[in-house]
């Protein structure tokens, strides 16, 4: 099946959710008091209350007002025009509102902007494909459910098979996560005849550090055109020899021109230069991860950088401490990652 836009490539930031840190301003018990709507009231009156919109709980805890500078430092400051965005602490609700503002945000300023619609429910990966075509989204690409695992290549690709028929217009991009899904099957074995299962497959993201697979899964299918993303930021280097066409990170949200460097250099064969640059984001993420590093400092970091308030994590995650916020600044300066002159003031509180 061929698709219009280009094929995926290069760097795509994988997104993180900006929060505020309000939560939720009203409610059920407000929400009906405000509405002047008594006990008695609710007992006959449940389901037409249930059904106005005046009296739904709003979340207020995504901050959607800064999407749309989110969208243009990624564009200017990081050189980054592909986006991977995800909500996997996210209602359904807000993962489409999430996707709607991404789109509208990035419409001829982002290249593609790919909408995760994995979920451990078919029903709600079905339906999130679906809105994802509806607003207009650029492809969706999908994680193996973790609860109820597939335990074979045919279970996975049967579920694989029935979100992607749910927006048959769409490229189809699978992501392969063992450490955090737990299914093992290899990216290698699931590739092998998958178009005669998913003609719309186009891609894989591969957050792993098995070389092997991924070595395999490039050289087994150099005639199918597939977008191979490399999703490990530190071995970014070691995946474009084997073949990586791209790469889905989350540090490219703020190294993402530290990388484009590094694929500049890739490209035009100084080989040396390149890995200059890999060793040296190396040495920043070796230097957070022996502090404890994930989706709360990562939401920390950004917010220096960037100077973008990306606002708490979602429990049970905890926000990252001041302490990590002031080491994490030292090693980004120390590196020349960043220049006293970058930091953004005002904007710590995720370091809090």
């Amino acid at each position: 099946m061929a698709f219009p836009k280009k094929k995926l490539q290069g760097l795509v930031a994988a997104t993180i959710t900006p929060m505020t840190e309000n939560g939720f301003k009203k409610d059920w018990h407000q929400l009906f008091l405000n509405a002047s709507v008594t006990c008695s009231q609710i007992k006959q009156k449940t389901c037409d209350c249930m059904n106005r919109q005046d009296l739904l709980p709003v979340t207020e805890e995504i901050n959607f007002s800064v999407i749309g500078q989110y969208v243009d430092y990624l564009v200017k400051e990081q050189g980054v025009k592909n986006i991977f965005g995800e909500g996997l602490s996210l209602s359904v609700s807000e993962r489409r509102q999430v996707a709607e503002e991404w789109v509208t945000k990035g419409k001829d300023k982002l290249d593609q902007v790919i909408i995760h619609v994995g979920a451990l429910s078919l029903k709600e990966s079905q339906e999130l494909a679906q809105h994802a075509a509806e607003i207009g989204a650029d492809g969706i690409a999908v994680i193996a459910p973790f609860f109820l695992k597939p335990w074979t290549k045919d279970i996975l690709i049967n579920f694989l098979k029935e979100v992607a028929a749910a927006a048959p217009a769409l490229p189809f991009y699978y992501y392969h996560i063992p450490a955090l899904t737990g299914v093992k099957i290899r990216a290698e074995e699931l590739l092998d005849g998958i178009l005669d299962k998913i003609p719309t497959f186009q891609g894989l993201k591969f957050s792993d550090t098995d070389l092997l697979d991924f070595g395999q899964c490039v050289d087994q299918n150099r005639q199918q055109q597939f977008a191979f993303l490399f999703g490990v930021d530190e071995q970014l280097l070691s995946a474009l020899v084997m073949g990586a066409t791209g790469a889905v990170g989350s540090t490219y949200n703020y190294l993402g021109k530290k990388t484009n460097q590094m694929l500049e250099a890739f490209e035009q064969k100084d080989f040396s230069l390149a890995l200059n640059y890999q060793f040296c984001i190396q040495r920043f993420i070796n230097f957070v991860v022996k502090l404890g590093f994930g989706v709360s400092q990562t939401k920390a970091i950004m917010t220096l950088v960037s100077g973008i308030p990306m606002g708490p994590p979602r429990l049970p995650l905890q926000k990252a401490s001041r302490e990590f916020t002031d080491s994490a600044e030292a090693k980004l300066k120390s590196l020349d990652f960043l220049s006293f002159t970058d930091l953004k003031d005002g904007n710590l509180e995720a370091g809090s």
